[in-house]
């Protein structure tokens, strides 16, 4: 079977969605973002480290 051309959301086949739909789906996004993240910093401890020490470092010397 071949499918040709994007998929979309349900919701977004009604022309343009709502403010709250396109919120809603954001905020899904943002948590499984938060969400790889931590996984990936369980993975990669030495790594996750490093970037909490650069991001220390640059929040350091940044000037508002």
């Amino acid at each position: 079977m071949r499918v040709t051309g994007a998929v979309q959301a349900p919701e977004a086949l009604d022309g343009e969605e709502s403010d709250s739909q396109r919120r809603r789906r954001r905020a899904q996004f943002l948590r499984d973002l938060a969400e790889a993240r931590e996984l990936r910093d369980r993975v990669q401890p030495r790594r996750a480290k490093a970037a909490r020490l650069r991001h220390a470092m640059r929040m350091r010397t940044f000037r508002w």
